[in-house]
């Protein structure tokens, strides 16, 4: 009895052996399925957020054309557009939504030196450029969005210097922001996918 028990368990173990290494390697993949969905799913939210900013900051220009207006020289005799105030405020809550989400989603990589610039990889390279323009696209974007929406307020009511097109070319640069913010966040997932594989075969090792 004895004898048969061990030969059922000499012949078992390296089939069940066989079957948790089978099921390792199918829970691997569908880790990394998942992990493409999200990076997928994440990119047209990003995407979709500053899409929808830039037609809600041009329509914002649309709406605050249809006032009264009388330029005269650079300023500009008006009254203010409540519809394009809250259009305007709306593209600018999403410009921001989709930094930020884009900027947690991908974590922070950045080149601190010249040296450091030539050991990156692509991926780092095209993660830190992707970064700075990004920053950039928002700063200018976000300021044309406020100052266009503000001179729509209801206490803003008056002449001042023209600000025409404000909107319009912010939302414009929110479509640019999107493809930055998208690139950034897709080459900053292959960077943190590079260092989990570089610091893979270490794991196993005796310190």
């Amino acid at each position: 009895m004895k004898i048969s028990s061990i030969s059922w368990l000499v012949l078992c173990t390296p089939a069940a052996l066989f079957r948790f290494l089978y099921m390792q390697e199918e829970l691997i993949a569908c880790a990394e399925t998942m992990a493409k969905n999200m990076v997928f799913l994440a990119c047209l939210l990003i995407m979709a957020m500053d899409i929808t900013a830039g037609i809600l900051g041009i329509q914002a220009e649309i709406s605050q054309n249809k006032v009264k207006h009388l330029r005269m020289w650079i300023y500009e005799c008006r009254d203010p557009s409540n519809q394009a105030f809250n259009l305007g405020l709306a593209a600018v809550v999403l410009l921001t939504s989709a930094h930020v989400i884009a900027n947690l989603l991908g974590g922070c990589v950045f080149i601190r030196s010249k040296q450091e610039l030539d050991q990156a990889s692509p991926d780092r390279q095209l993660a830190a450029a992707s970064l700075i323009l990004s920053w950039i696209m928002l700063s200018i974007a976000f300021a044309l969005l406020i100052s266009g929406t503000l001179a729509n307020s209801k206490s803003r009511k008056g002449c001042e210097i023209d600000s025409r097109r404000m909107l319009s070319i912010g939302g414009i640069l929110c479509f640019i922001h999107g493809l930055f913010a998208v690139a950034y966040y897709v080459s900053a997932t292959a960077v943190a996918q590079e260092e989990r594989k570089l610091h893979q075969p270490t794991q196993g090792l005796p310190a």
